[in-house]
């Protein structure tokens, strides 16, 4: 007799060898991402006009959620995809602000 079990799918960010977040650095002029497959990915500061626009200070308070997934900076409201990071894509300005 042959008994089948059916385990929950797994998360796309927890099959092994996907990456992660495991720390991110915001400069004046970038941000940083260490990944947990070893890479170090920057993308310019202004890809992120909530984060240019923060203090240093606010820069600093992050966390990683989302499975390792996304970036949050709490105090201005930032949310940076690790996809966002590895395809190319800006943060969204508002209409107000689109000059670059």
């Amino acid at each position: 007799m042959s008994t089948a079990t059916q385990s929950k799918p797994r998360s796309r960010s927890a099959r092994r060898g996907d990456p992660c977040f495991e720390r991110i650095e915001v400069t004046d002029t970038t941000i940083t991402a260490h990944l947990s497959d070893g890479r170090t990915v920057s993308v310019p500061l202004w890809w992120s006009w909530r984060l240019e626009q923060a203090a240093r200070k606010q820069r600093r308070n992050y966390e990683i959620i989302g499975a390792g997934r996304i970036a949050h900076w709490p105090e201005v409201d930032e949310h940076l995809s690790l996809d966002g990071f590895l395809t190319g894509t800006p943060a969204p300005r508002p209409k107000a602000q689109r000059q670059r």
